[in-house]
């Protein structure tokens, strides 16, 4: 059986299925700012991330990229395939690298006719992610910069192994669509508070539970999705 390295779609699956997966798939580097499909791009595979956080992403009139929803290990790239459509719905940016497992489009399909219960371990995730995606919505029309900024902070910290990651202060005011002074700030009391360390794109985070307390409750909510 081949060792899984944490994915949690994967994780959900039977082992042989899993493994027939990661023997026909290619776990390749990404890397920030890259761009994994464009809105409308024929879906050549069925991306797992094993660490980081991809955005889905668009363009706004000033040119700056708004993310609409992120994953990362708890979820899959590429679920229009599971749908039975086979261009990607939306363009998807890394905005913290990693890896990911990369499964050819036509192997994935292989494996969802001949694998019981992987159509309906991907549906589990389709239902989760738009959930996520609803309460996203909500949580970028009603809260504050600070819970917004701390949420999207620990999501990025469940995505990862450790306790830090790459990510630029810039890049978080184009996905919340928020003033770079207004990050600065946010970041500034966080790292008053002890919940994080910040310097020159380097973020370390020290206090989960002090990075909790200052997030609104769409984070507990959007976790409850996960687990359902």
């Amino acid at each position: 059986m081949i060792t899984l390295p944490g994915n949690r779609v994967l994780a959900s699956l039977r082992p042989d299925a899993r493994d027939f997966l990661f023997e026909r798939g290619e776990i390749r580097p990404i890397l920030a700012g890259e761009t994994v499909f464009d809105d409308g791009a024929a879906l050549t595979h069925v991306v797992f991330p094993l660490e980081g956080v991809i955005s889905y992403v668009t363009d706004i009139a000033s040119g700056r990229n708004v993310e609409k929803a992120s994953l990362g290990r708890e979820g899959a790239l590429g679920l229009a395939v599971v749908l039975g459509g086979d261009r990607a719905l939306g363009r998807s940016v890394v905005q913290v690298p990693g890896r990911a497992l990369f499964v050819a489009a036509a192997e994935f399909e292989r494996a969802l006719a001949r694998f019981e219960g992987m159509r309906s371990a991907m549906f589990g995730y389709v239902r989760a992610f738009i959930e996520q995606l609803m309460e996203s919505a909500a949580c970028n029309s009603r809260h504050t910069a600070e819970q917004r900024v701390s949420r999207w902070l620990l999501q990025a910290h469940d995505r990862m192994a450790g306790d830090e990651f790459q990510i630029t202060q810039e890049a978080i005011s184009q996905l919340l669509a928020l003033r770079r002074a207004t990050v600065n700030a946010v970041c500034t009391d966080l790292m008053n508070a002890g919940a994080i360390t910040y310097n020159r794109g380097r973020l370390v985070v020290r206090s989960r539970h002090v990075l909790h307390g200052r997030c609104c409750c769409c984070y507990d909510r959007m976790q409850k999705a996960l687990d359902v």
